[in-house]
């Protein structure tokens, strides 16, 4: 038994053999919507752990994957005939984790799963990495702009600013760069 929790949306373009399909390989569809007027409150409030769409064309439900892409985080399937250059990049940028068109087979299904889970869990680690390094970079930039407060109001060489800064956020037991931001915030307040 798979225990995935599948959230499905389908049109009335679909065959709805998709939701057999899933089912007879034991995942666990939560629902199957019709409409996509709830599909979002669906996935938060179902856990669920994978969004699969069969539909017509995907470019109506663009609004509803960029808001569980912002919101709620989950990988995206999304099987359509629609093979338009506009759409397919759409379809990248809004980080759908499996975009398949014209090819639901049900030998397949397990495949396209495991790859999208697969990727989302990669992009997942590569969006955290990037937030890692952006903050790591903006710490940077304060501790650089708190070293500069020091060595013109105090006279400190580059080393001597850095180490006071050090020290002064050990002696209080915080970051350095929160130590930095409370130096600058003290500089412009002094101004």
């Amino acid at each position: 038994m798979n225990d995935l929790k599948v959230l499905l949306i389908e049109d009335g373009t679909a065959d709805q053999l998709l939701g057999k399909i899933l089912v007879s390989k034991g995942y666990s569809v939560t629902g199957t919507v019709m409409l996509e007027g709830n599909m979002q409150s669906l996935a938060v409030n179902n856990k669920i752990d994978i969004v699969i769409f069969n539909i017509d064309s995907p470019r109506k439900y663009f609004q509803h994957i960029d808001f569980l892409s912002q919101n709620h985080p989950l990988p995206i399937i999304i099987f359509a005939p629609d093979d338009t250059v506009d759409t397919i990049n759409q379809i990248v940028k809004a980080g759908v984790s499996a975009y398949v068109v014209n090819g639901l087979e049900t030998g397949r299904i397990d495949s396209i799963i495991n790859i999208a889970v697969a990727r989302f869990k990669e992009q997942q680690r590569l969006k955290t990495e990037l937030e890692k390094t952006k903050s790591r970079l903006e710490e940077r930039k304060l501790i650089d702009r708190a070293k500069g407060i020091l060595i013109k109001t105090r006279g400190f060489t580059e080393d001597d600013a850095y180490h006071t800064l050090r020290k002064l956020a050990m002696d209080r037991n915080i970051a350095i760069g929160e130590m930095a931001k409370n130096v600058i915030a003290m500089a412009e307040l002094l101004k």
